[in-house]
C-alpha cells in the first residue's frame, strides 16, 4: 500500500509539471500572455465541474500562478442528514478537510478532476482551445498593427492563382497581384521584403495585405539603410516610382556638411545598389530637392542637361528647353523620363530641343521680353492719362483763383 501511495503522489506530481511545460510552451510559441492562459483554464475547469456535478454557484477553482497547482473544492453546509448532495455534507465526511467541522458550518469539499465524465472533459478542453485561438488572433493583430505601413521580411510560401502568400512568421500576407512587380518572378521559398498596406481584423484572424510596388516601400528601405536617413539629417521630399522600371527620389539635407545625394548614394554606390538588388534591379534617380520649381524641375530631368526652365506657378506648368541632343534623354524610354518628372514635382513639363523651341509660342525669351515691353509701354500710357488729367486740374484751379482775385 505506501508503495501505491508513493507511486500516486509522484503522477500527480508528474501531471502538474506536464501542465507547466505545456502551458510555458504556449505562452512562448503562441505569444500568449501567460496570466490570460491561466485564468482560461480556470474558466474550463470551472466549466467542467458545473457540467460534472451540476450548475451550483458553490464551485470553486484556484491555481497557483507559479507552479500552476489547481484546486477544485465546493463549498457545502454540513448537515445531520443530506438532502442535496451539491450544496449539503454529512459531519463525518466533513470531518475529512476540517477537523473543526460542526453542524451548520461551511467546509470546502474537495473536487476530483479526474472523475469528469468525457462531455464535461471535451467540453473543458473546447474552452481552452477557443481561448487560445482567441488570444492568439488577437496576440498577431497587435504585433502587426504596429507595423502598418512599415517593411517587413518574409517567406514566399504559396501561389494562389496569381495571388502569392507571404508568410511574416506569426501570420500569412497576401501580395494581391496588382500590388506585385509585372517583370519581378517569385518562387517558393524566397525571402522578400513587403510594404504592409493594411491590417484587419477579422473573425478567422488578422488579414494582412502587403505590396511591392508602393512608393513608401522605397522610403522605408532607405531609411533602414542609410543612417542621415533614419536620424532625420536626410529628408526624402517626394518619391515617383514605377514599379520594377524607374523610381525618382527628391532628398534635402539639414545640414549643409551632409551632402543628400552623396548619403543616400553611399560610397561607390553601396547603399543605393543594395535597394536596387532588393527590387530586382529596378533604377533609382536620386535628386537634390528646391524649393525652386525652376531649379527642382531641372534637377528632376536628370541625367537629361537642361538650357532653360520657364515656370507658371499658377497654373502648375513648365515649359523647359533642351539642347537637341539632349531631347530624346529629357523626355525618356516612352516619356518615362517626363513622366516621372512631372510626378515628383507636381507640375506638367512640356519639354522641347532648342530649334524646336525657336518657333513655339511661350517657349522664346522674346515672347516675355515684348510682353514686358507691351505692359511696360501700357504702364506709360497709363501714367500720361494720369499727368494729363492732373494738368487740367491744376489749370481749372489756377483759373478759379484769378477769377475771384479778379472780383475781389
Amino acid at each position: 500500500m505506501p508503495a501505491k501511495k508513493k507511486s500516486a503522489k509522484t503522477s500527480k506530481i508528474e501531471t502538474k509539471n506536464e501542465l507547466l511545460e505545456a502551458i510555458e510552451f504556449l505562452v512562448k510559441e503562441k505569444s500568449i500572455s501567460r496570466e490570460t492562459l491561466l485564468d482560461a483554464i480556470e474558466n474550463s475547469l470551472m466549466t467542467a465541474c458545473k457540467n460534472n456535478f451540476g450548475k451550483a454557484d458553490n464551485i470553486h477553482c484556484v491555481m497557483d500562478r507559479e507552479t500552476c497547482q489547481y484546486h477544485l473544492y465546493a463549498e457545502k453546509t454540513v448537515v445531520e442528514e443530506v438532502a442535496d448532495p451539491l450544496n449539503e455534507v454529512l459531519l463525518e465526511e466533513a470531518a475529512k478537510y476540517d477537523a473543526a467541522a460542526s453542524i451548520g458550518s461551511i467546509v470546502k469539499c474537495d473536487l476530483n478532476s479526474r472523475e469528469f465524465g468525457r462531455i464535461a472533459t471535451q467540453n473543458a478542453k473546447n474552452v481552452i482551445l477557443q481561448k487560445i485561438r482567441e488570444e492568439e488572433r488577437n496576440s498577431v493583430y497587435n504585433e502587426f498593427i504596429e507595423k502598418e505601413h512599415d517593411v517587413v521580411t518574409g517567406t514566399v510560401q504559396r501561389f494562389m492563382g496569381r495571388n502569392i502568400s507571404i508568410n511574416l512568421g506569426h501570420a500569412d500576407a497576401l501580395l494581391s497581384e496588382n500590388e506585385q512587380i509585372k517583370t519581378e518572378e517569385l518562387h517558393a521559398n524566397d525571402r522578400v521584403k513587403v510594404y504592409v498596406l493594411e491590417v484587419k481584423s477579422t473573425t478567422r484572424g488578422p488579414k494582412i495585405l502587403v505590396s511591392r510596388t508602393h512608393p513608401e516601400l522605397v522610403r522605408r528601405l532607405f531609411e533602414n539603410e542609410v543612417a542621415e536617413v533614419a536620424d532625420g539629417t536626410v529628408e526624402i521630399k517626394e518619391i515617383s516610382r514605377e514599379a520594377g522600371s524607374r523610381t525618382k527620389m527628391a532628398v534635402w539635407s539639414n545640414n549643409s556638411d551632409v551632402d543628400a545625394v552623396g548619403a543616400c548614394v553611399g560610397m561607390n554606390g553601396s547603399r543605393v545598389n543594395a535597394i536596387v538588388e532588393e527590387l530586382g534591379g529596378e533604377k533609382i534617380d536620386v535628386i537634390d530637392w528646391d524649393e525652386n520649381p525652376a531649379i527642382f524641375i531641372e534637377n528632376a530631368l536628370s541625367p537629361a542637361k537642361v538650357v532653360s526652365v520657364i515656370v507658371d506657378g499658377d497654373a502648375r506648368t513648365a515649359k523647359v528647353v533642351v539642347p537637341d541632343y539632349q531631347l530624346s534623354l529629357a523626355i525618356g524610354k516612352e516619356g518615362q523620363n517626363a513622366r516621372l518628372a512631372a510626378r515628383l514635382t507636381g507640375f506638367k513639363i512640356d519639354i522641347k530641343s532648342e530649334t524646336q523651341a525657336k518657333d513655339a509660342p511661350g517657349f522664346r525669351m522674346e515672347d516675355y521680353l515684348m510682353d514686358e515691353e507691351e505692359d511696360s509701354a501700357a504702364e506709360q500710357d497709363e501714367d500720361a492719362v494720369v499727368d494729363e488729367n492732373v494738368d487740367e486740374i491744376i489749370e481749372d484751379t489756377v483759373e478759379s483763383e484769378e477769377q475771384v482775385s479778379d472780383e475781389e
